[in-house]
C-alpha cells in the first residue's frame, strides 16, 4: 500500500515563499515519477512540477506559469518530494497534491496554499 502525505500548505502574502513536502510510505519510492499538482475551485487539476525517477535521471519538468519561481526536488533516502515556491501570486492559490506515479498513479490528500494579502 502506497500512501503520500502532504505538508507545507498555508497562507501566504504575495511575493512569499512556502516549501510543501510529500512523503510516501511503500517501497520502491526511487522508480515513481514525482509530482505535484494543483487544483483552484472550479477548476481543473493541472500539473505545476514533474521530477522523474532516480532510473530516469531525475529530470524536472515545471508549468510555463511557475518556470523560475518553483523548484522541485526529491530527497530518496527521506522518500520525500518537495516543492519549493518562491515570489508566490495570488494565482498560485489553489489546493496543491502530490502523486507518485509508475505503473499505477497514487495520489496524496492535498494541501491548501492561499496567496493574499
Amino acid at each position: 500500500q502506497v500512501q503520500l502525505v502532504e505538508s507545507g500548505g498555508g497562507l501566504v502574502q504575495p511575493g512569499g515563499s512556502l516549501r510543501l513536502s510529500c512523503v510516501v510510505s511503500g517501497s520502491f519510492f526511487v522508480i515513481y515519477t514525482m509530482g505535484w499538482y494543483r487544483q483552484a475551485p472550479g477548476k481543473q487539476r493541472d500539473l505545476v512540477a514533474a521530477i522523474s525517477s532516480v532510473t530516469s535521471g531525475g529530470t524536472t519538468t515545471y508549468a510555463d506559469s511557475v518556470k523560475g519561481r518553483f523548484t522541485i526536488s526529491r530527497d530518496n533516502s527521506k522518500k520525500t518530494v518537495y516543492l519549493q515556491m518562491n515570489s508566490l501570486k495570488p494565482e498560485d492559490t489553489a489546493v496543491y497534491y502530490c502523486s507518485a506515479s509508475a505503473s499505477n498513479t497514487y495520489w496524496g490528500q492535498g494541501t491548501q496554499v492561499t496567496v493574499s494579502s
